[in-house]
């Protein structure tokens, strides 16, 4: 990739980037209906298929060095397009060196123990790209809209008191930090898509019978706390974006932008981290050439069909 390209793709995400330390207000800072000026639908396919090339072949310098890790989270309201995100951006990528984990409602053993406990186990090793269908932000986002879940999490009375949503923040915050000091890259996107076009794809998901089983009835009484849920995403976004594991938040309007936006946020994420295949030892590399000489030495190969 040229130095052009990859000033490109910056200046491409950069008007999505939640800028460390600012306050966000959602809808009025981050338009759900915005595109890049200059860009149409019928530029995407041809875009997305050679940001795809891009991340297979830097895919694959990560997996191989086996040096740093990426986690790549995304959050949104329901139909917003993550499971379409997930399988547009990723469709490329060698499934060896990828993971996803999708997070539903805590288990009993995942009450069992602290809220970041199954998110630990989730993390992506290194060489591997994890991704996070929802995540740990589920602990400020429906916790907080629903705050009677808390006492569904058997915490004890001092887990309770004081300011627990901005303790949780600089939990997570640490616990981000943990991570990119010990080679795991993170990196969020918040898919911000408006009430009227989550309504749209409700109802496509109940008109169409093959999309039937992607509709429950609670994704509709959760509408109705809408303005919460902005508010809870606005505060996690202005508490949680930090240098070392920044928040974009991509329009998810209009899905073929948006996954021209994921698919150049995780390439500039594997970019900043330039990984490189393994250079082998001089003894290793004379062990490679003697080992051409044996293969050769057996004769001819066959034609290439």
């Amino acid at each position: 990739m040229t130095d052009d390209q990859r000033a490109r793709i910056q200046e491409f995400i950069a008007p999505l980037l939640v800028q460390p330390g600012s306050t966000v207000r959602l809808p009025d800072d981050f338009d759900p209906g915005y595109s890049h000026p200059g860009l149409s639908k019928a530029d995407a396919p041809a875009l997305l298929e050679a940001g795809i090339e891009h991340l297979a072949e830097l895919q694959d310098r990560l997996y191989s060095q086996d040096t740093y890790g990426v986690l790549f989270v995304l959050q949104a309201m329901d139909a917003a397009g993550k499971d379409g995100m997930i399988k547009h951006v990723m469709s490329g990528i060698n499934p060896q060196g990828v993971h996803v984990t999708s997070f539903k409602a805590p288990s009993a053993e995942d009450r069992d123990h602290t809220y970041l406990w199954r998110v630990q186990r989730a993390v992506p090793a290194r060489g591997m790209i994890g991704i996070f269908n929802r995540s740990h932000y589920e602990d400020v986002l429906v916790v907080k809209v629903h705050p009677e879940y808390l006492r569904g999490a058997q915490l004890p009375p001092s887990a309770l008191e004081g300011d627990i949503w901005a303790r949780r923040y600089r939990e997570i915050n640490d616990f981000e930090r943990h991570l990119v000091d010990n080679g795991i890259k993170v990196v969020k996107v918040f898919l911000n898509v408006s009430k009227e076009e989550q309504r749209a794809r409700f109802l496509s998901r109940i008109e169409d019978p093959a999309k039937n089983w992607k509709f429950s009835s609670g994704d509709v009484d959760e509408r109705e706390h809408w303005d919460a849920y902005q508010q809870a995403f606005a505060e996690a976004l202005s508490a949680t974006s930090t240098e070392h594991a920044p928040w974009y938040v991509v329009p998810a309007d209009k899905k073929w932008f948006a996954r021209l936006c994921g698919a150049a946020i995780l390439a500039h994420t594997l970019l900043e981290i330039d990984p490189r295949y393994p250079t082998l030892a001089e003894d290793e590399l004379a062990g490679l050439a003697a080992s051409r000489e044996r293969l050769l030495a057996e004769g001819p190969l066959p034609e290439e069909d």
